[in-house]
């Protein structure tokens, strides 16, 4: 059983690319569970349109092996939205060696019993990241709110 994650304070987009219809409304489920708007895509040129229409907090893709698979889509990303939070997962990790700095992603996760937990705590934590970096520091912030009430006033 795994344990709770708190829904995100703002339900943020995901789109998930997975080519195994089980496997896609699987993640699904367990990502709407815990309060994010899932897209799912099987296909990476779905994938690639869905991207071209909407923005995405993150996507979500797998492996795929042997056609074209998420490590060529992670590129496709890439040269379209460097900055696009991306997590792949594999079956294949240990055995292709797969990590960040070889694939491009954000996040590789390992398909096993604890996939889910991976998922949903790294999900958690590549948004709280990518929100951080937005926010200025605090005391920026409050100098920044100090003049826009005297702007106000």
């Amino acid at each position: 059983m795994r344990d709770p994650v708190p829904t995100p304070p703002s339900a943020a987009q995901i789109l998930l690319v997975c080519k195994n219809r089980h496997g896609l409304s699987a993640r699904k489920a367990v990502l709407e569970e815990a309060g994010y708007c899932v897209v799912t895509a099987t296909t990476p040129a779905e994938a690639l349109h869905w991207l071209e229409q909407e923005h995405f907090d993150i996507v979500v893709t797998d492996h795929q092996p042997p056609s074209l698979n998420g490590l060529e889509l992670i590129q496709g990303i890439r040269q379209k939205c460097p900055s696009q939070l991306i997590v792949l997962i594999s079956g294949l990790v240990d055995t292709l060696g797969l990590n960040e700095q070889r694939t491009c992603a954000d996040l590789v996760i390992q398909k096993s019993a604890r996939e889910v937990d991976h998922l949903l705590r790294g999900v958690k934590q590549l948004l709280a990241r990518s929100q951080a970096a937005r926010k200025p520091p605090a005391r920026h912030a409050s100098a920044l709110a100090q003049r826009q009430g005297r702007a106000g006033s």
